[in-house]
């Protein structure tokens, strides 16, 4: 007898016989498998429905052989869900392709025609990894970032949420790399009467300037080469929700003005049509720049900077919010103790003076993946000061080299492009070929 699993599968694939196959043998295991031929409903499927496992096919009309639209979709998947599980599938593929599909963030690769009994055991443990990676409490599936602050600072920042979150007023967010503003636009989100529609990020910086307009605004038929079908942008895709701008500090004077007409006219008009679509969304935005400085510096225009900062909250980095770095660690000790089941409990008395002194120039998110390393590498039921890896202390750096592999070179490759860059994601991912998406997303793989 077969064995139900509850998970939500999507295959994604514009040959309908594929369509056909895959599901047939999926739902015979999976409670729910849902298959799409048309990749451009990618991102309103992602955004609005909970898959464990999207089959993604890296070949569509556009090009039969390269793989390039594969991996444009996959990144797409990515920065709407980071926890999805994509597995891409092919009947043009070899080994390296396979290295880069699980490099660009792909949990697995499969062949065309597959084997019925692998394309299985691969869904499942595709699915089984998300599962480990979501059985946690509600607040540890957002790291928690924001459920921890006593401090003066913060308690000012979650006093302001408080009265703004109920309301539409647009809220900018000012702060640090990893200081966890997309976290705390989530937090907004989530405490206002727009919660049971979409939040929908994007991060600006990740966007070429000619993909802009049809991000955001989306495009008709026609509009531009490849331009084959209709597609709503992200202003479309939040309807109702939240629209959460990213790095708004990055975008030229241009599309500044752009952006500005359509939170001025609630309105987006798609490339290729003169037809305005009105739109209903509440605007967040965030940067790490000093966006008041761009403005005086004529950089950034004061009239979108009026509009979009009607409440401007500043998250303070970790070096200045000190008495919740232990209330953090012990949050995250016991996130990845569960996680990792491992025995250790507590921090010894020699690690909390190590862990309040360092300046954390990496913010919560370092300390995030500090705890995490040393939860790991912990042999004890305490927490020794020798367990943490503190990037100032060479000893420690020298405990971490385990030796040399394709993983770790490309580890070794980013960190000294971050250290080249002074932690400058947008410089550095221009440094390393990348989007900022996807060097976010191996920020997080490499705990960088």
């Amino acid at each position: 007898m077969t064995t139900m699993q509850p998970g939500k599968i999507l295959i994604v694939d514009d040959d309908v016989d594929v369509l056909r196959a895959a599901r047939l043998l999926l739902k015979r295991h999976f409670e729910q498998v849902d298959f799409e031929k048309n990749p451009q409903k990618i991102p309103y499927l992602v955004t609005n429905f909970d898959y464990d496992v999207i089959l993604l096919d890296m070949n569509f009309t556009r090009d039969l052989s390269s793989g390039k639209e594969g991996f444009e979709w996959l990144d797409r998947i990515l920065d709407i869900k980071p926890d999805t599980a994509v597995v891409l599938f092919t009947a043009y593929g070899d080994v390296e392709m396979a290295v880069r599909a699980i490099k660009s963030g792909a949990v697995d690769f499969v062949l065309k025609p597959w084997e019925n009994e692998k394309l299985l055991a691969t869904i499942q443990s595709a699915y089984n990894k998300r599962a480990s990676k979501l059985d946690k409490p509600p607040a540890v599936h957002n790291t928690g970032n924001l459920i921890v602050g006593n401090s003066p600072a913060m308690q000012a920042v979650f006093d302001t949420v408080s009265r703004v979150a109920a309301t539409d007023a647009n809220v900018l967010i000012l702060g640090e790399n990893g200081t966890g503003k997309d976290m705390l636009a989530r937090h907004i989100h989530q405490q206002s009467h727009r919660s049971g529609k979409p939040i929908v990020s994007v991060d600006l910086g990740a966007i070429s300037e000619t993909l802009f307009e049809s991000e955001l605004f989306g495009h008709v038929k026609g509009a531009f080469t490849d331009a084959r079908e209709d597609r709503a942008g992200r202003f479309e895709e939040a309807a109702g929700g939240t629209i959460f701008l990213d790095e708004i500090g990055n975008i030229s004077i241009p599309f500044q003005a752009k952006l500005l007409t359509v939170l001025q006219n609630r309105s987006v008009t798609k490339v290729g049509s003169n037809k305005s679509i009105p739109i209903d969304v509440r605007l967040i935005c965030a940067t790490n720049r000093n966006i008041q400085q761009q403005a005086a510096q004529q950089l950034f225009r004061q009239d979108l900077l009026y509009r979009i900062n009607t409440i401007e909250i500043q998250l303070p980095p970790l070096r200045e919010r000190r008495e919740d770095i232990i209330p953090l660690a012990e949050h995250f000790l016991q996130l990845y103790r569960e996680k990792y089941k491992r025995p250790v409990n507590s921090l010894h008395e020699s690690l909390i003076p190590q862990l309040e002194k360092y300046e954390w120039p990496g913010n919560i998110r370092e300390l995030q993946h500090a705890m995490e390393r040393a939860v790991i590498l912990s042999q004890g039921k305490s927490l020794q000061a020798k367990d943490v890896f503190v990037k100032n202390n060479t000893a420690q750096d020298q405990q971490m080299d385990t030796g040399y592999n394709l993983e770790e070179m490309e580890r070794n490759i980013i960190t000294q492009a971050m250290k080249k860059c002074n932690g400058n994601i947008t410089e550095a991912a221009k440094e390393l070929g990348l989007s900022r998406a996807a060097l976010y997303r191996r920020l997080e793989k490499y705990n960088i």
